[in-house]
């Protein structure tokens, strides 16, 4: 006795998407055509696409400046500094108004590729492909490792924002949020793909018997 396919969850599963910025440090560096490449060969579709400049208003929006922000993120940097032997000198809702400031100046420094990505699982899968916030913490095979040498001891000793090529939502709440600071809905393409009838369907081989 076989289970009766779940077509309503499936649906679910294969729209899920995800928001997906390719940063300066990587647009200036002409990696972006490989990084596009390894999320397209994963099986994820690209819904939405732009490059742009970003103005300070959209980074603002972008990078959130909430307290309950401010202090996550600062108590988790706090923290990783004490992990280090180092005690700093700024309290942890300071070190997070010190890293928005650095965010912010990273991703208005230069063009940006933003994208949405759609798939199952597609916001999991992401943040795995890139891997540790810290490329020197990530592991072997991620995009933060393959891509560059940046670790925390370097952007804290040159006082700029960690350069770990690209930015990926977290959550299902901040890719709701993100989509809609970077595209407006009508920039989303809706479409079907070979892939899609691999991934997503049971009659995918035609020579099936």
């Amino acid at each position: 006795m076989t289970m009766p396919a779940d077509q309503n969850k499936l649906n679910q599963l294969r729209r899920e998407r995800t928001l997906v910025v390719i940063k300066p440090d990587a647009v200036i560096r002409h990696i972006v055509g490989e990084l596009v490449t390894r999320f397209e060969r994963k099986g994820l579709k690209i819904v939405a696409l732009k490059m742009l400049w970003p103005t300070g208003e959209l980074a603002e929006q972008h990078y959130v400046d909430s307290e309950e922000w401010l202090e996550s993120t600062g108590t988790r940097t706090y923290n990783n500094y004490l992990k280090q032997g180092i005690t700093p000198n700024l309290k942890p809702r300071e070190i997070g108004l010190n890293t928005r400031r650095k965010l912010i100046e990273h991703l208005t420094a230069g063009p940006v590729v933003a994208m949405v990505l759609q798939g199952a699982h597609s916001i999991e899968v992401v943040r795995k492909m890139r891997g540790s916030t810290s490329p020197r913490g990530a592991d072997v095979g991620t995009i933060g490792f393959d891509y560059t040498l940046e670790s925390y001891e370097l952007s804290d000793a040159g006082d700029w924002a960690i350069k770990n090529v690209i930015h990926a939502s977290d959550s299902p709440e901040e890719v709701e949020r993100e989509i809609n600071i970077w595209f407006k809905p009508e920039e989303m393409v809706e479409y079907d793909t070979a892939i899609d009838h691999v991934l997503y369907t049971n009659d995918w081989f035609q020579g099936r018997k």
